[in-house]
């Protein structure tokens, strides 16, 4: 599966999680290569957002939530008692469907979580500018960083997300349908932006849209739900062979319309 040269990033062995007595996901095996784009697609309910929640334990705040089994970042155990999961949330940050941008100002937006991490006021105004150079926004926001970030297009509010994300310089970047809000116009650019990102951060997406999986994702995680509605991984391969030949029946007829 993976590059020669290239390392696995995140990884599960027998993964299950619970909501209380619903078996949420069951057994999940994965071995998500660094610095590429995985997708993980499926139909409603199969359990992709909480699979994405499990890698920065964001079902924690979840008080039925359960987890089993082992998941890593690279040699972090990701559920062991010891680690910090503060920490670890800065390493796996986070952009979620709809943008939600703080109703402050575009550069506390960019600020006020490494602030809260320590880092030097004097060190802002440089990161604010690496920020959203990043992600191809400081031209055109470099002249109105005090402009309340509600007041931003969806497009730049989203961009805008993924720099705040990226402000506090993490490994991993989660992406949960994070362009379903957005026009076609606008989601083009932002998968423009996912892969120029991969370069240098390890992405993981939650898409429904299968054209959005072909056209940016190197690998491609199948799931869907079981007899007892618990979500299983069906197939985990790389995009284009997976949409061009998939091994399981139950993949194709979900990536060529027949059901899903």
């Amino acid at each position: 599966m993976l590059k020669p040269g290239q390392s696995v990033k995140i990884s599960t062995k027998k993964l299950n999680l619970f909501y209380g007595d619903f078996h949420a996901l069951k057994d999940i095996d994965i071995d998500i290569p660094e610095f590429a784009i995985t997708a993980i697609i499926g139909p409603s309910g199969c359990g992709k957002s909480s699979l994405l929640r499990v890698f920065n334990r964001m079902n924690d705040l979840i008080p039925i939530a359960k987890t089993t089994g082992e998941a890593f970042m690279g040699d972090l155990s990701i559920y062991d008692k010891a680690t910090d999961v503060p920490t670890l949330r800065k390493k796996i940050g986070m952009v979620f469907q709809k943008p939600n941008v703080f109703p402050t100002s575009i550069y506390d937006n960019l600020v006020i979580a490494p602030l809260r991490q320590g880092a030097k006021r004097k060190d802002l105004p440089d990161l604010a500018e690496r920020c959203l150079t990043q992600v191809n926004l400081w031209n055109d926001l470099k002249d109105v960083l005090k402009k309340n970030a509600l007041s931003l297009t969806p497009e730049q509010q989203q961009r805008l997300c993924i720099a705040r994300a990226l402000a506090v310089k993490p490994e991993v970047i989660l992406m949960d349908e994070s362009c379903s809000a957005l026009d076609p116009e606008s989601t083009m650019r932002i998968e423009a932006l996912m892969t120029e990102l991969s370069q240098n951060y390890t992405i993981i997406i939650v898409t429904h849209n299968m054209e959005q999986a072909m056209r940016v994702s190197d690998m491609s995680a199948f799931m869907m739900i079981d007899e007892k509605r618990a979500g299983n991984l069906v197939e985990y391969e790389p995009t284009t062979q997976m949409f061009s030949k998939p091994k399981d029946k139950r993949t194709e007829d979900y990536i060529t319309g027949r059901f899903g």
